[in-house]
């Protein structure tokens, strides 16, 4: 009988493990179990995918992909926290924006740690966790709304871009210590971009300007997440 048991507990294991492996492959997460916690990880990287598909050849994180994993996450029983591992270069602003909304209205304590960049809509996605950080080599590009493709000479565009900028600018300076003004003069600074208007902050410039919370390498974003895991624990 104890041998059926230990027989039936090896097989659950290894088809967790391999469930783990395949959630590796498939979405660039992880589920990580120790004494201190269940961490879920989970990479934002390449480019925001949108409504529409980017090219095979295009490393790309699909906003339909990410939106159930956090969803489901907010709710799993056995989940303690949520790391997010930023490497960004922007992409679809209403699918950055809906992933950043999902991650700033999680109840579960989640750090963002920006690793080699955190561009364009990345930067919202950055800040809506309830703790950021990013390591010292990293960069962040600041610039207003662009769109490629056919655009209609309008008024009424050019007023559409501006509430989208709005948009942004908003939710960055609710989930962010920089104040709405301070980034909003970053995005439109003319003297930074050689082919464009906008700013490149790197590392300890963007903690200066209340952009970012805190300096900080994996091992820093691992302990404070297990810092707001425990004190959760103990309301």
């Amino acid at each position: 009988m104890n041998q059926t048991k230990a027989t039936a507990a090896s097989a659950e294991q290894k088809e967790n493990e391999k469930e783990e492996r395949q959630q590796m492959v498939d979405f660039g997460a992880a589920t990580v179990k120790s004494s201190r916690g269940t961490v879920y990880i989970l990479t934002i990287i390449g480019q925001i995918e949108g409504h529409q598909v980017l090219p095979e050849n295009t490393k790309a994180t699909k906003y339909e992909h990410v939106l159930p994993l956090l969803a489901s996450m907010e709710e799993a029983e056995d989940i303690d926290g949520i790391l997010i591992l930023l490497n960004t270069v922007g992409g679809d602003i209403e699918a950055g924006l809906a992933i950043a909304e999902l991650i700033a209205g999680m109840k579960k304590p989640t750090v963002s740690l920006v690793l080699g960049g955190g561009h364009s809509i990345g930067v919202p996605l950055a800040v809506s966790a309830r703790v950021s950080m990013i390591v010292p080599s990293a960069s962040m590009t600041i610039h207003p709304v662009r769109m490629t493709g056919t655009v209609i000479a309008a008024p009424q565009t050019f007023h559409y871009f501006e509430r989208i900028q709005e948009r942004i600018i908003r939710f960055v300076g609710k989930n962010s210590s920089i104040a709405e003004e301070k980034f909003k003069a970053l995005m439109l600074n003319t003297d930074e971009l050689a082919a464009d208007t906008g700013s490149i902050l790197y590392g300890s410039e963007a903690v200066e300007l209340g952009l970012i919370d805190r300096i900080g390498s994996l091992g820093d974003a691992l302990d404070c997440l297990h810092g707001m895991i425990e004190a959760e624990k103990k309301k």
